[in-house]
């Protein structure tokens, strides 16, 4: 998937049937979407009742999230069952927006394509030097994917996709078996307590709410000072990493925390 998102849009749609039934015909809109949008995004759905790994790897806040992979990156971008005219509109914009990017690769279609040494239905084989981190991901290892990534940051600093996925391993790893109300409600007894919000903030980026993260942390940095504030702006600066140091919602919060700072 990742290695697909170099070449267009990929969008993870985690869902569940037995929990939330209206999650399941957003996916099922979505995967129709893909086909009216003549593969400019591809759909991966993910069932988390049939693949549960895969949700506790992912530490799923809630269902339905639907998370955008591209180039690599991966981007919370919706956590709420749409209309399918609302859907179709939304991913319009999305995709106006990517193109804007310089991105406007098309996936194949994924059946009866033919197929070649590259891999199924023509797209380049995935990328050997991360399969050691997906896998760790994919079985819910994510110590053993923070490490993997790490191995391939120390190898090469300049990769920005292992520096992507680490990112989004460490957040994975930072917010496992967090409970979501608990910090909830420790952050709001404490509101000055830089580890209680910086763990909300990577709850809400994790569950999708991308803005509300980078607000809360800039908020912070705003009212704090000394090692706090620095803890606080450091770990901002991570987060942007996680989502995409070129997505929009990163550059407005880096003019944010530049007003923040002075």
């Amino acid at each position: 998937m990742l290695e697909s998102s170099r070449t267009a849009s990929v969008l993870l749609v985690f869902y569940s049937p037995s929990r939330m039934p209206e999650s399941a015909q957003l996916a099922a809109d979505i995967e129709t979407l893909s086909a009216e949008f003549d593969g400019r995004f591809l759909a991966a759905l993910v069932d988390i009742d049939a693949a549960p790994t895969i949700a506790q790897a992912m530490q799923i806040p809630s269902i339905p999230l639907v998370v955008l992979l591209l180039d690599g990156r991966p981007m919370p971008l919706l956590q709420d069952v749409l209309p399918i005219e609302e859907l179709r509109a939304t991913l319009t914009q999305l995709m106006q927006q990517v193109t804007a990017q310089g991105v406007a690769g098309r996936h194949q279609p994924r059946s009866g394509a033919p197929q070649d040494e590259n891999g199924e239905d023509g797209e380049p084989a995935a990328d050997p030097r991360y399969a050691a981190a997906q896998d760790a991901l994919g079985e819910g290892d994510i110590d053993g994917a923070v490490a993997e990534y790490q191995k391939l940051i120390d190898a090469n600093p300049a990769d920005a996709e292992a520096a992507a996925g680490l990112a989004m391993a460490k957040l994975l790893q930072r917010t496992q078996g967090v409970d979501l109300n608990a910090a909830r409600a420790a952050a709001a007894e404490r509101p000055d307590d830089v580890n209680a919000q910086i763990m909300v903030a990577d709850l809400d980026l994790l569950g999708g709410h991308v803005e509300d993260a980078f607000h809360r942390l800039v908020e912070l940095v705003r009212r704090t000072t000394g090692d706090e504030r620095n803890a606080a702006r450091e770990h901002l600066i991570a987060l942007f990493g996680a989502v995409g140091n070129d997505d929009p919602r990163v550059l407005k919060a880096r003019q944010n925390l530049a007003s923040a700072l002075f």
